[in-house]
């Protein structure tokens, strides 16, 4: 079966919830706090809940953030195969989350940012293999040189997945044309691909996003509750979401692409596996926390309840 492997930075989000953000130089009270491995993690476990075989490729650090890396991995059976970053540690990402579920960031870098081609080729991707990207490896230089030298290495029938975040549309535009044309899969937000294609819709967006990118790519753009909009064999699908009330949207993204890569590992159809992702963002959005993206049993629990729901209508 195809792995998912991910190349990109796994941190931990320390994460508050605020009543709203403080202005410039002033202070709030947060309501709850909490610390969790987060960043590649959150797509990591979401697809290994999903029963993914999974591989973290990118570097974690020794220290006390380090070792809540490695103990979240090895919580969801996904093995980490490059070796450990001595004398320094993993980075702190720090969240805020105020009471719609609109999260605020401040990324710090750390050992998660000394990249090599060694760790990257430690995963030993073979052909079907799942290789995710995120455009924030992209933006410093420590990640993107040895990413770039390594993705014309993967051998042939890999897929690239690029999850490509807020980071990548302020990239220079040499760097954004080299990693889309070794793009196989794109998959973002609507606001994510707007940067690139202008002010369209989430179907017109993921039909102009597949002419940034080589034929047959594949182009994803989700839209929250909307859903998201697949293109592929050059149709475009719209794939219906599920809308519910908030509590915090942090890692909801990642749980769509999580569950989205792993049902494509199991050979699901690109329709079926949004529907199913698409699921999966819906729960994930009532939880709090980064990495709370729902196993295959509570997708398949939701989904039935769908079914028997339009039954009885």
């Amino acid at each position: 079966m195809p792995r998912v492997i991910h190349t990109g930075q796994a941190l931990v989000d320390a994460t508050a919830t605020v009543p709203a953000l403080p202005a410039r130089g002033q202070n709030v009270m947060g309501e709850r706090w909490s610390q969790s491995a987060g960043g590649a993690v959150n797509i990591l476990a979401a697809a290994a809940r999903s029963g993914a075989a999974c591989v973290h490729a990118g570097a974690i650090g020794t220290g006390p953030n380090g070792d809540l890396v490695r103990a979240a991995l090895a919580a969801e059976g996904v093995v980490w195969s490059a070796d450990p970053v001595e004398e320094l540690d993993t980075a702190l990402c720090v969240v805020l989350v105020e009471p719609t579920g609109e999260r605020t960031f401040v990324t710090l870098q750390g050992a998660e940012r000394r990249l090599t081609v060694e760790a990257l080729s430690s995963a030993r991707p073979r052909p079907g293999d799942l290789v995710c990207v995120t455009g924030y490896t992209l933006a410093v230089d420590s990640t993107r040189d040895p990413l770039l030298t390594w993705l014309p290495s993967l051998p042939t029938g890999a897929p690239v997945v690029l999850d490509p975040g807020a980071a990548f549309a302020g990239l220079p535009a040499q760097i954004r044309d080299e990693m889309l044309s070794a793009t196989s899969v794109w998959t973002s937000n609507l606001e994510e691909a707007r940067a690139l294609v202008g002010d369209l819709d989430m179907a017109a967006a993921a039909s102009a996003m597949s002419g940034l990118l080589p034929d047959g790519a594949i182009s994803i753009v989700r839209d929250g509750p909307a859903g998201c909009a697949v293109q592929a064999d050059g149709v475009v699908t719209s794939v219906p979401g599920y809308p519910r009330r908030p509590v915090d949207t942090n890692g909801a993204g990642d749980a769509h692409t999580g569950v989205l890569l792993a049902e494509r590992a199991a050979g699901t159809g690109w329709a079926e596996a949004c529907r199913r992702a698409n699921i999966a963002g819906a729960i994930t959005v009532t939880r709090l926390g980064p990495a709370t993206c729902p196993t295959r049993a509570e997708i398949d629990a939701f989904d039935a309840a769908l079914l028997q729901h339009s039954t009885h209508d």
